[in-house]
């Protein structure tokens, strides 16, 4: 595979290039829809080479988990994508109104020109392929910079794309966090950047210089709420998986439960129940994901102490060898109980397989705990009662919210996926995605005949027009 790192210095050539082509000869829905299905073709063939270099990035990777998140999901939306697009690209009729017969109006969806995708680590395909297929979907030329932090992958990329594309209607430049700045820098059409909350701040900051539209799809404390009328067998099967797939390296990942006090210990026997039927005595770990590097390892360890240090109960819900821990960066299912608000994993996003388990004496005590920190990128809530949820979607604002389970709103490409606040700004998937990477370009058609021909001094001829047009 292609190891192949670009000089931040040579992407105004790459991009003139990519521009430069797309002035030339703007997709059509011929092109796009050809494009798009290579695309799909390419990346089917090499479902077991794309598994094998996530694998290789994060030490170890579940097989299963990467072709369900990295796989399915860029499969499913190339074909949402080629099964919609030709609707999305027709224009759309606007009335004018009485006063401005018999003018006729429409928005239609034309191309941006180039758009830039900066996408992170912990879904290197899903996250970097999701939003290029809907930016060319939408008739744009793109560059891609995949995370530095999974090079395999990333050489994995460079060497699909450049299988599927020409040089000139797509680019893949690799390399670190300066690459990345100079990107986010650069006179782009739209920018979409999947991170952090805090480097997603240093993107906004970087692409105001050229007033960059952005869709930036960060992070942040996404809660699930267990509402006293849930089962917990049921709400614990579903936050196992929301939680503890990819070890929980997962932007929507729940990642704190709060649950009614008289409750909390049985959800945890059931989450340890849970943990005991899907991973056993974890002898065989093939299905359990890997922490990606040293730093991320390190600094789930320093949440972890931190909290034994304070006294507050740490669960761990299977027992490993220590060394073999440390040697395969791997932390098992972790409970942590009533952490203090002050605590370092109830101030950052955790991003592993740490969950801590909250007691509240009743729902408006939850609700009040939730609004009291920022927007979360995802709400999780559990009820069976209807009443009960609306109240909770009434009072709480959320980039994503999936009701009785977990994760699976991202899935639906139906749905717009954003953020709010500091968890994030736009969104993108199916429709949101293509309307955000195209100018709705208002045009109105006037007719041969039309009453501004007589909106002209002077006024006092057309006094009886005007009171009409006022009226």
């Amino acid at each position: 595979m292609s190891d192949v790192h670009t000089d931040p210095a040579d992407l105004p050539v790459v991009l003139q290039t990519l521009r430069t082509a797309w002035q030339a000869n703007r997709p059509s829905l011929e092109q796009r829809r050809s494009d798009l299905q290579r695309l799909r073709a390419a990346l089917k063939t090499r479902l077991p080479q794309m598994a094998e270099a996530i694998a290789a990035d994060f030490g170890h990777r579940s097989t299963h988990e990467s072709l369900i998140a990295d796989g399915m999901t860029v499969l499913n939306e190339i074909d949402h994508l080629l099964r919609r697009l030709r609707g999305w690209m027709r224009p759309r009729r606007v009335g004018v109104g009485w006063r401005f017969w018999p003018a006729r109006a429409q928005t239609r969806p034309v191309p941006l020109g180039v758009v830039g995708v900066i996408s992170p680590w912990n879904y290197p395909v899903n996250l970097a392929l999701i939003p290029l297929a809907t930016a060319i979907a939408a008739g744009n030329h793109v560059v891609l910079k995949p995370s530095e932090h999974t090079p395999r992958t990333s050489a994995f990329l460079h060497d699909l794309l450049g299988d599927v594309f020409p040089a000139e209607r797509v680019a893949v430049v690799q390399g670190d966090a300066a690459l990345a700045s100079a990107l986010a820098g650069s006179p782009l059409d739209h920018l979409v950047f999947t991170g952090s909350t805090a480097v997603g701040r240093k993107v906004m900051a970087a692409a105001a210089q050229h007033l960059t539209p952005l869709t930036l799809e960060l992070g942040g404390k996404s809660p699930a709420i267990v509402c006293s009328d849930y089962p917990l067998d049921k709400a614990a099967a579903r936050l196992a998986t929301g939680k503890w797939f990819n070890a929980g390296q997962t932007c929507i990942a729940p990642d704190y439960v709060l649950v009614d006090s008289r409750r909390q210990r049985e959800l945890v026997q059931q989450l340890q129940s849970q943990v005991r039927a899907r991973y056993g005595d974890f002898s065989n770990t093939d299905d359990y994901t890997r922490i990606i590097n040293e730093g991320q390892y390190q600094r789930l360890l320093g949440y972890l102490a931190q909290a034994r240090e304070r006294g507050v109960p740490v669960i761990e819900l299977a027992s490993i060898d220590p060394e073999r821990a440390r040697r395969e960066r791997l932390i098992v299912p972790t409970i942590v109980l009533d952490p203090p608000a002050d605590l370092d994993l109830m101030q950052e996003e955790i991003f592993g397989p740490i969950l801590p388990v909250c007691a509240y004496p009743d729902l408006d005590a939850a609700l009040e705990s939730v609004q009291g920190r920022d927007r979360p990128l995802a709400l999780y809530v559990f009820s069976e009662q209807r009443p009960v949820v609306e109240r909770v979607l009434g009072q709480i604002v959320a980039g994503g919210v999936t009701v009785n389970d977990t994760l699976l709103h991202f899935a639906i490409n139906g749905l717009p996926f954003g953020g709010v606040g500091p968890s994030g700004m736009g969104a993108y998937h199916g429709r949101a995605g293509f309307d955000a990477m195209s100018k709705q370009l208002p045009v109105l058609w006037q007719s041969r005949w039309a009453a501004s021909d007589m909106l002209k001094p002077p006024y006092s001829r057309i006094a009886g027009l005007l009171r009409v047009i006022l009226r």
